[in-house]
């Protein structure tokens, strides 16, 4: 039986994935910070006869992930799909207002902490000649926006990483495939924020909100058609 792992399980796009791969058929391994907040996805997904485990794990510790991985895959003997899109709020800050100290602590988050998953879970993968390795990005990972800079550039060289991979990979059967998702995704840590907080709420007043039920859906297709690296949502002269 396929396993998947969603590093970064969230109560919007992470849970959509457990319910969309579990419908398929597939396990799912949960990887958060706090376990306890997984309770009631994990009791409906055993209630839907899902099989599913919690994983606790601060993914801004890229040096603990072989030993993240190595416990998921002791638990279901094997790893077959993974997707990373850490759960955070990471403010966005002006271009010239960027420094080193600021991006600090979001490096390892977004880009050390994907590029040792890949590590750890790719040499299976391409002993199997099978798997997909799936990540999640902000818009401004693929097009930049004055005065929204931050965590962009980050993204931006995982993407880098990826395109790069893709093209190493996807004819040894291991498919590598991102999301650059430049909406709000509901029930999502930002959408909370913006739902609290009225200068958030003003400041992405702007950008659509997505049912994360769509981007599980389309994430699901990605990994069966194999036929593009990256989606864009809202969709730009693509088939969503």
């Amino acid at each position: 039986m396929a396993t998947i792992a969603i590093v970064g399980a969230g109560p919007g796009l992470g849970s959509a994935l457990a319910r969309r791969f579990g419908q398929e058929g597939f396990r799912v391994a949960l990887v958060v910070r706090r376990k306890e907040s997984l309770d009631a996805l994990l009791t409906e997904l055993a209630a839907a006869r899902i099989g599913a485990a919690a994983f606790q794990a601060d993914l801004r510790e890229s040096d603990r992930i072989p030993g993240l991985i190595s416990d998921i895959r002791e638990h279901f003997g094997r790893i077959d799909v993974v997707e990373y899109a850490p759960i955070t709020t990471a403010p966005f800050i002006a271009a010239a207002d960027l420094t080193p100290d600021a991006l600090e602590p979001y490096v390892r988050l977004f880009l050390y902490s994907p590029i040792a998953i890949v590590q750890a879970v790719l040499p299976e993968m391409l002993e199997r000649g099978d798997g997909a390795i799936l990540v999640t990005h902000g818009g401004t990972a693929a097009r930049p926006v004055p005065g929204l800079s931050g965590v962009g550039p980050i993204m931006a060289a995982t993407r880098n990483f990826l395109f790069a991979l893709h093209g190493e990979v996807a004819d040894k059967g291991v498919y590598v495939g991102t999301l650059t998702n430049s909406a709000i995704i509901r029930n999502s840590a930002y959408h909370e924020l913006t739902r609290s907080n009225e200068a958030s709420k003003a400041k992405f007043s702007h950008l659509p909100i997505v049912d994360p039920e769509e981007l599980a859906d389309l994430y699901f297709r990605m990994m069966i058609d194999r036929k593009r690296i990256e989606a864009n949502w809202p969709p730009i002269g693509e088939d969503g």
